[in-house]
């Protein structure tokens, strides 16, 4: 059983919990124990550090105050996953992805070559 500590009351609770058996404090969003609750820390508002927000396609009421959200995705960690995937496309992994998009094209192409050289050595 996997366990997460309450953002209220910080007790260890199991992780697929709907609620803090302990201050009953809600942990997912709208009683669906898939969908986790993003919750602020201390004074701070989730929309000033929200990709969502960041680029206007936010339509949460609560917006820019709110508080907890079910949608929150952190924009640092989205700007780091994106470089990461942008340095992972370097030319040979584009190359590679390429080559397995065009498999049929490359035997066509050997296969013409072969019939090509077969035809210069029979001539």
């Amino acid at each position: 059983m996997a366990t997460i500590s309450c953002p209220h009351c910080h007790q260890l609770v199991d992780s697929q919990a709907i609620t803090c058996p302990y201050c009953r404090t809600t942990l997912k969003a709208y009683g669906h124990p898939g969908i986790p609750l993003h919750r602020a820390t201390g004074d701070e508002y989730l929309c000033d550090s929200c990709t969502y927000h960041a680029d206007n396609t936010c339509n949460f009421p609560q917006r820019p105050h709110a508080k907890d959200c079910t949608l929150y995705e952190n924009l640092e960690e989205s700007k780091l996953r994106l470089q990461q995937q942008r340095n992972a496309s370097s030319f040979g992994t584009t190359l590679q992805n390429w080559v397995k998009r065009n498999q049929s094209l490359l035997l066509l192409l050997g296969l013409f070559f072969v019939c090509l050289l077969v035809a210069m050595s029979t001539a």
